[in-house]
């Protein structure tokens, strides 16, 4: 099959009007398909630890690097995909990746302890980390310009829906068959994949001669600052920071190496990741704002089951059944954020996204434990269907304007930025939600006292339904039954002012909007970025 020419650049009004073949289309899906199952992967376990513990006879502390341990091998090799892309070529790299992830799928099916089911999620992270950003590449390298914007909302879809589609869908599988059933659905579409994209992938030829010219330390820098960095914000929290030694030594690692691998990628000639992207000001400001979305979307997505569990005490099919509506809305408004972006400056696509999700955010913390389903459905649907205007203009800010040549190390950083971004906002929000309950107990504790008629009232209320009930011990119970409410509005204020501060950033982040370069799709549309 005859390799299909990417496009060359901008204004390249042949590239513009390149048909593509069937087998090319069905070469990109497959991709999509692969990236699919490695975003997915990153989520479907959370609501099923329990269950993989037992399994394997972990501990609660243990059981979680069956998720830590994916999450920071994929954040190492995230921006070496762009080395990899370019010295394998686009097809080996995602063949190898998508290979060694269904492997390992299989492998961690067969794990017969916790360490060796920690060993093969963490190169299952690795070879879905790889898959992530070279499918977003691709975009800009196999598709005329017009269709860019319609490709980068079909990948935004599966990249914003995917970790939300990933508990839901680990529960149930969990519920009816088994935890085993979370990697076994990898193998088939896996393999077909595998097959496909070998067959029909053909965007570029490998450059073997990056090979004899691998920066071995240049590798070793960055897999020790991302790495322990990614460690520190996993563990931060359980470790209690800088009160565990672990975690010291690993900040500390993460600061020498980084400054180490900042000055090996900026002075030497043929670096593994080219840091000097970020001298295009598109770029750096694409960046900054996937950093912000990852934020935003990493957090409010740990929150929201957290609320739900927490607070209204629903079980894992009824949290999916609240938060599949920002999933839907996501898909939703691929329908309409697509053609708007053809036809209105990208500024604008950005501005009524940042303002949307802001606004979802705050009214989410407008809410309380009385609140039902359709008031937890709105906020919800509104930061969905904003997602995709976010997204869209994002992604063509930091992509968009790039050399085709240059867009593979672009694309790995780009998506790291994400990472990063949604892996700092876990570890702050999971730091301030313990240090504001402890505030907000405390300032409605002073309200609950002896002397207090309300306090006074409902704890004779409480006594009353217990003994109707025919409960021994009304009154400790009673007692017992009040505390539990002062936590759970305690932790009701905490979500809520978490939910005020993600709205707030996101108000705050159309301040950036005038750093923005007018990239206007339409024009693109016509023959060029």
């Amino acid at each position: 099959m005859a390799v299909a020419s990417p496009t060359t650049g901008p204004g390249d009004g042949a590239a513009a009007e390149r048909r593509l073949t069937p087998q090319q289309w069905l070469g990109f899906f497959a991709m999509v398909l692969g990236v699919f199952m490695a975003i997915l992967d990153i989520q479907i376990v959370a609501s099923s630890l329990e269950q993989i513990q037992a399994g394997l006879s972990a501990t609660r502390d243990e059981i979680t690097w069956v998720q830590t341990a994916y999450l920071v091998a994929e954040v190492v090799v995230i921006p070496l995909s762009g080395w990899l892309a370019r010295a394998f070529s686009t097809r080996i790299l995602f063949v190898l990746a998508c290979g060694g992830f269904t492997l390992m799928s299989l492998l961690c099916v067969l794990a017969w302890n916790l360490p060796s089911m920690v060993a093969f999620r963490a190169f299952q992270g690795v070879f879905g980390g790889a898959m992530i950003p070279t499918v977003m590449a691709v975009i800009y390298t196999l598709f005329p310009a017009r269709l860019q914007p319609t490709m980068t909302v079909v990948v935004g879809v599966v990249v914003m829906v995917a970790p939300t589609v990933g508990p839901v869908l680990g529960g149930y599988l969990t519920e009816v068959v088994s935890w085993k059933a979370l990697f076994l659905i990898n193998l088939l579409p896996g393999l077909l994949a595998c097959l496909a994209i070998w067959r029909f992938v053909r965007v570029d030829e490998p450059d073997w001669a990056l090979l004899e010219k691998i920066d071995f330390l240049g590798i070793l820098y960055i897999v020790a600052f991302l790495g322990s960095m990614q460690f520190v914000l996993e563990e931060g929290v359980r470790e209690q920071w800088f009160e565990s030694r672990e975690i010291v030594f690993f900040s500390l690692a993460a600061l020498v190496s980084g400054i180490a691998m900042f000055h090996r990628e900026l002075t030497i000639g043929h670096p593994i990741v080219d840091l000097w992207a970020f001298r295009n000001r598109n770029f750096a400001v694409g960046c900054l704002f996937s950093f912000i979305l990852g934020i935003g979307s990493f957090t409010l997505m740990y929150l929201m089951p957290v609320y739900l569990a927490s607070v209204k005490g629903l079980n894992s099919l009824q949290i999916g059944q609240y938060v599949m509506v920002t999933g839907a809305f996501q898909f939703i408004s691929a329908f309409v954020a697509g053609p708007l972006a053809q036809r209105l400056d990208s500024r604008l696509i950005l501005a009524l996204g940042l303002t949307g999700f802001a606004t979802g955010s705050w009214m989410n913390g407008s809410l309380s434990h009385e609140s039902g389903y359709w008031e937890f459905f709105w906020p919800q649907a509104l930061r969905g269907f904003s997602l995709m205007f976010c997204f869209l203009p994002i992604n063509s800010l930091a992509l968009g304007s790039l050399p085709p040549e240059e867009v593979k190390n672009a694309s790995g950083l780009y998506n790291l930025m994400r990472n990063l971004g949604g892996a700092i906002g876990l570890a702050v929000a999971n730091t301030l939600m313990i240090q504001l309950n402890k505030e907000h107990y405390a300032m409605l504790r002073e309200s609950v006292t002896p002397g207090s008629p309300q306090a006074q009232s409902l704890l004779a209320a409480l006594q009353e339904r217990l003994a109707a009930a025919g409960l021994p011990n009304g009154e400790s119970a009673a007692l017992k039954q009040l505390y539990g409410l002062v936590l759970r509005e305690a932790e009701v204020l905490t979500l809520n002012t978490l939910f005020h501060i993600l709205g707030l950033i996101f108000f705050l982040a159309l301040l950036l909007t005038p750093w923005v370069s007018k990239t206007a799709a339409a024009a693109d549309a016509g023959g060029g970025h």
